[in-house]
């Protein structure tokens, strides 16, 4: 009896609880937007199991059909097979139960650019998950270290800002708070090259380096529009071919969401309070009437179901 007991205590001790060796396997992911979507399909991709969480039911049907749908256009361009979107989508499980979350390796948060709502899920999450679970936050505007303030966890805690759209953009933004531990970094690194991400490290500050880069180009574009000085397409064709840009700033813009944008312009002429980050009333009035881009049909273009400008 004592042999056995002591075989059962020395196999039991060769075992890390709550996989604290660092492996991710499973994968979890809050708020089923485009962004969290695009995440999913990453992961998915690569092999991974992954969990969507929604907060209601018309939203995750939505996202469903929305994921599908990107999908289905990605084979009717002969980038993917279908029994490769078969096998993406059989990796990718939705819920709308948060708790369904408890056992996941890494958690990603990825809903709107709120930092009071961010806080909040993260607080549940620190109750729900495993200790050694990482938490991500894929936003790209808010502190990671005042966000983190809020859990027991705050070493565990890392941006990935990924970049629309997350299955086509080989980047991400590695962003460590003031208590992010050197193995939650080395963890999230390996996890970015698993997904096929290449990490970038940032320090902590609004807009890190690609929002802050990019919110100037778009806002002054849009100014230039207001201004008078050329036709939005006009603008677009001289940046476009002009300096080799895929999307010229204001479709690019389109392709974000205006209202995504306009939020990084308000929190970086909040925090900074740089004359260009204030917001181009021309941004301002599109918000407002609806015409948030390619993901409603309209902004500064016009744009048919599958996203393609038409005017």
């Amino acid at each position: 009896m004592s042999r056995e007991k002591l075989k059962l205590k020395d196999l039991l001790g060769g075992i890390k609880p709550d996989n604290e060796d660092g492996r991710i396997e499973d994968v979890a992911i809050i708020g089923a937007g485009v962004m969290g979507q695009g995440i999913a399909h990453s992961i998915s991709a690569a092999g991974l199991d992954v969990l969507i969480i929604e907060k209601n039911d018309k939203h995750l049907k939505s996202a469903q059909d929305l994921l599908s749908a990107n999908l289905k256009r990605e084979i009717s361009r002969w980038a993917m097979t279908e029994s490769e979107m078969k096998s993406i989508l059989s990796r990718i499980k939705w819920s709308l139960e948060i708790e369904d979350v408890k056992n996941a390796d890494i958690i990603i948060e990825s809903v709107e650019e709120n930092f009071q709502l961010k806080r909040l899920i993260f607080k549940k999450l620190d109750e729900i998950a495993k200790p050694h679970t990482i938490f991500v936050s894929n936003t790209s505007t808010l502190s990671l270290t005042k966000i983190s303030e809020i859990t027991n966890r705050s070493d565990k805690i890392i941006g990935m800002h990924f970049l629309n759209p997350v299955p086509k953009v080989p980047l991400v933004e590695l962003i460590r708070g003031m208590d992010t531990s050197d193995k939650t970094v080395q963890i999230a690194k390996e996890f970015a090259a698993k997904i096929k991400k290449t990490a970038v490290e940032v320090y902590e500050y609004p807009g890190f380096v690609t929002t802050r880069a990019i919110v100037p180009l778009l806002n002054e574009a849009m100014y230039i529009l207001l201004e008078g000085v050329a036709s939005a397409d006009d603008i677009d064709t001289a940046m476009r071919l002009g300096y080799n840009f895929q999307l010229g700033p204001l479709e690019m813009a389109d392709s974000m969401g205006l209202d995504e944008v306009l939020t990084w312009m308000e929190q970086l002429w909040g925090t900074l309070g740089e004359p260009r980050y204030r917001p181009c009333p021309i941004l301002r009035k599109l918000v407002r009437e609806r015409k948030l881009g390619k993901k409603v049909g309209e902004g500064f273009f016009k744009y048919n179901s599958e996203g393609k400008k038409i005017s």
